[in-house]
Parts: structure tokens; C-alpha cells; sequence
């Protein structure tokens, strides 16, 4: 799939909502802020990105996208053993203050724990948890996930250090003003840490995937992947970087602070499409 000027095609409930919300003259909510991060393995050609389908019943639910999530309160207020960029380091790469970079930061690890379960911590700044798919871990991931347990609390009580050097800033997309419910959302990559696997855990998923991007371009195309376009976007731009060496490398040069903010044209003859701002 080519990513360009022509934009996007638009699945029919969201223009049925833009609709709407011009007719009726809306105000536009007050964006959540969120993280989200693809988790990369390699191949024996390249490389594989590990995509996850919302059920119905939530916002873009049916959708492909990465594992991710709003940033919690708790997310600012930890206070945490921390590795890698320090949050006035983050600050400058996210456009933010240090606070709410740590929070973004803690945000993306805690979520592709709660989603994927991979944790991004280890025992030391140099060294990364192993297998985290026992049944103390599950318990503890449920606990997490049901906000009966802090993400600082679980890793202080695991000895454990957040890798935030494990995370690669990319891109950051705001949802589109007609949207009812509108996201901040921060892109991260990061890489499959070894000795851990992916595990279809979220209740917030009914299928999950490891892909190449480029068949996953290939099949949203099809047809058989429903993907909006910050999905889209991102993934060519992965694709496009070659291997995972060309990602890591690409990821030092993007602008991760700027947002960009799909608009959907909705002209009086001819299909709605969404278009990049």
C-alpha cells in the first residue's frame, strides 16, 4: 500500500459520526493522552510487528492496531527504579515537561505488559526480565490491568527497573476533532525482548498477530485487515526503514513531539477520505 496524498479510505460508522458532527455544529472532546507501542521481532527475511483487533464494543473497536492505552494517574505519580533517558531527556524528544514524559514513558511500558504481556524491566540497567507467562506473573498482570495494582509497585515489589531505553520514540497522532472519544497518542518501538513471548491476554482484543508490515499493508489493502491511518502510516514508515537496524536508526531522526491529526474530507460527490494535517 502506498502512503500519500490520495489519503485514506473511511470506514462508514466514522463518517456516519463526522456527519453528524458537522450538522450539529460540535465541540470536539478534550484529547486523552495515550501511548501505544510495536513490539518488533526479527525474521529470517526481515522483521514481524505485533498487531492486535479491538473487539466491537469499544472505540475503533474491529480495528488492527498496536498494543496501547491511556496514560493513568498513576503513570505521573510513580516513583520508580529507572533506567535508560532520564524524563528531562524524554521531555525533549516528546515536547513535553518531565513529569508527564515520565508518565507517557511508564504509560507505553504498562500497557504492552497489560496487552501483550511483555514487560520492558529487568533486575539491573543492563538486563531484561525473562519469561514473565507464569501464573504469579498472570496474576500479577491481572492485578495491574484491574488497577488493583500500581505499575511502580509491581516492579519495586519484583526488584525490578524500568527499560525506558527500550523504548524508541516515533510519532505522536491526535484523533480527529468528530470523534467522541479523542486520544493523544504517543508511538513507541520497541523490540521483543528475549526470552519473552507475546500472549493474546487483553480482554480489550479478540485476535492478535505477529506480520511483516508489508503484508499487513498488503491485507488492509485486501480488505482483511481494517486499520486507520496512523496504523497505516506507521507501518510503511517501518517498512520502509528495511530491518530493524534501519527502524532503530530511523527512530533517532523522527519528530516525536509534533502531532499529526488525520482531517476527513467529506466532499458532496465522491467516496470520504481520510487526508493527513
Amino acid at each position: 500500500m502506498t502512503i500519500d496524498s490520495a489519503g485514506f479510505p473511511a470506514p462508514a460508522a466514522l463518517v456516519e459520526h463526522a456527519r453528524r458532527f458537522q450538522a450539529e455544529g460540535g465541540t470536539p472532546a478534550v484529547p486523552r493522552v495515550a501511548a501505544t507501542v510495536l513490539l518488533l521481532r526479527p525474521t529470517d527475511v526481515d522483521f514481524e510487528v505485533y498487531v492486535i483487533r479491538r473487539v466491537a464494543a469499544m472505540t475503533f473497536g474491529g480495528m488492527y492496531a498496536f498494543p496501547g492505552g491511556g496514560v493513568d494517574r498513576s503513570d505521573s505519580e510513580a516513583h520508580l527504579d529507572w533506567a535508560g533517558p532520564t524524563p528531562g531527556e524524554w521531555a525533549g524528544r516528546l515536547g513535553v515537561d518531565p513529569d508527564a514524559a515520565q508518565a507517557v514513558v511508564c504509560a507505553a511500558a504498562r500497557e504492552v505488559f497489560e496487552e501483550a504481556g511483555v514487560l520492558l524491566a529487568g533486575p539491573d540497567p543492563a538486563t531484561v526480565v525473562g519469561d514473565v507467562s507464569g501464573d504469579d506473573w498472570e496474576t500479577a498482570r491481572q492485578d495491574l490491568e484491574g488497577r488493583r495494582l500500581g505499575f511502580a509497585a509491581l516492579l519495586a515489589d519484583r526488584q525490578l527497573t524500568l527499560r525506558s531505553d527500550l523504548l524508541l520514540p516515533w510519532s505522536r497522532w491526535i484523533t480527529p476533532e468528530f470523534e467522541p472519544r479523542r486520544f493523544d497518542t504517543y508511538f513507541f518501538i520497541a523490540l521483543l525482548p528475549a526470552g519473552q513471548r507475546t500472549r493474546d491476554v487483553s480482554g480489550e482484543a479478540d485476535h492478535t498477530l505477529w506480520i511483516r508490515p508489508a503484508d499487513a499493508l498488503a491485507r488492509a489493502k485486501a480488505g482483511e485487515l481494517t486499520m486507520l491511518p496512523p496504523t497505516l502510516v506507521t507501518l510503511a514508515q517501518v517498512a520502509a526503514a528495511g530491518d530493524l537496524a534501519g527502524v532503530a536508526q530511523a527512530a533517532t531522526e523522527r519528530d516525536a513531539a509534533t502531532p499529526v491529526t488525520p482531517r476527513l474530507d467529506l466532499p458532496p460527490d465522491g467516496e470520504p477520505r481520510f487526508v493527513l494535517a
